[in-house]
């Protein structure tokens, strides 16, 4: 296996690092502390086409890999894990899905201005009484002629804030269970729909989470995105690929988790000498180093098959599952590196700790990871 990036992926890397660098950092610790969605970064993303990253060119995208998607996604998280998933759940939970079960109309129509950065997107899946289990969602669509009829509600929805394309799974034949999901696309100013209270989280506080409500929202039939009743095969394609995604914001968040860390430890005096001469944290610093590592070519190698056109479904599950807990595992390192200043906000692994935590919880608890990578295994 090649583990080296072409030279197009590393200068998509090299592009993302520096914009994360000069754009992104300065404003992570205010957006955090504000926990404000980060607006003025969004038009810079798009010009270097960051919200598109590989939709098609005919539909407004750059056209790149899903390696050099993840490639973004890394980078920006390295330095603000809230940009970074807003950029993750656009592409992957929005124009992607779009891409693979959108119509020509609907690509026209709804990919073009999300892949051109024009528009936000945001999935719509989870609710109060259906996280990890989709089938007993509330959200219900009935049939009425030319359009269906939502009711319901959705809670912990990226990008809601200012997302202005929704796609938003329902059911359309409640007692078929998870045979009976359909995926709506659903404009933001559709009559009836309303975003909610903004959610109080403890970390990526500037993702724009939101509850979001429907009260006899009309949506017409060609807004179905795929076929009635399959909306659940859309949902779990979009999260196989969308997995990976996490999972670079995972690896992102271990190699600042690390860069503190080393920073830190030889910057610290202790009995006379720098911290990073003690055994014990150059033993965490290690470990570290060794599991991002791990993490980083695990999730590479989802990507690659990915874009190889072979199943991924087990790789990517395993990528998120590992890179999301040995992100934990880098932040509390990190925080017991710098001690009593690590508790504090004047030092940034404060804020790695609190981001890295959702990793191991949204699109897919490690618990879910664990029974997908299972079944790959045992079928």
């Amino acid at each position: 296996m090649d583990f080296q990036l072409s030279e197009d992926q590393r200068l998509v890397r090299d592009t993302a690092r520096a914009f994360a660098e000069e754009q992104v950092r300065p404003l992570a610790a205010k957006i955090d502390a504000e926990a404000r969605f980060p607006t003025e970064t969004m038009g810079k993303l798009a010009e270097l086409g960051f919200l598109g990253i590989f939709a098609p060119p005919e539909y407004g995208g750059a056209g790149l890999d899903y390696l050099s998607y993840t490639l973004v996604v890394e980078e920006i998280s390295r330095v603000c894990a809230a940009t970074g998933v807003i950029v993750s759940a656009h592409n992957s939970l929005a124009c992607f899905p779009l891409m693979q079960f959108g119509t020509e109309q609907q690509k026209e129509r709804f990919l073009l201005p999300l892949a051109k950065g024009e528009a936000l997107g945001a999935f719509a899946l989870t609710e109060p009484e259906a996280g990890s289990d989709a089938a007993s969602q509330k959200t219900v669509a009935v049939d009425d002629g030319d359009a269906f009829v939502l009711n319901g509600s959705k809670i912990f929805i990226t990008n809601a804030t200012v997302a202005k394309v929704f796609l938003v799974f329902c059911l359309t034949d409640p007692p078929a269970g998870v045979r009976g999901i359909t995926c709506l696309i659903v404009e933001r100013d559709a009559p009836g729909f309303s975003i909610g209270k903004k959610e109080e989280t403890l970390g990526i506080r500037g993702s724009g989470a939101c509850s979001l409500h429907f009260d006899s929202v009309r949506v017409p039939k060609d807004q179905v995105l795929g076929e009635p009743n399959r909306g659940f095969r859309v949902a779990m394609t979009t999260l196989d690929a969308g997995r990976i995604g996490i999972a670079a914001q995972a690896v992102g968040i271990i190699q600042a988790a690390l860069d503190e860390s080393v920073r830190y430890s030889k910057e610290r005096k202790q009995f006379g000498k720098s911290i990073s001469s003690f055994q014990a944290l150059q033993w965490m610093i290690a470990d570290t180093s060794t599991e991002l590592a791990a993490a980083r070519w695990l999730t590479y190698r989802a990507a690659a098959l990915k874009d190889a056109g072979e199943a991924y479904t087990l790789e990517a599950a395993q990528a998120k599952l590992f890179a999301s807990e040995m992100a934990t595992r880098a932040a509390h390192r990190a925080m017991q590196i710098h001690g009593g200043y690590g508790y504090t906000r004047e030092f940034v692994v404060e804020r790695l700790y609190r981001d890295a935590r959702i990793t191991e919880i949204y699109e897919g608890t490690s618990e879910i990871q664990r029974l997908v990578i299972a079944s790959q295994v045992l079928k």
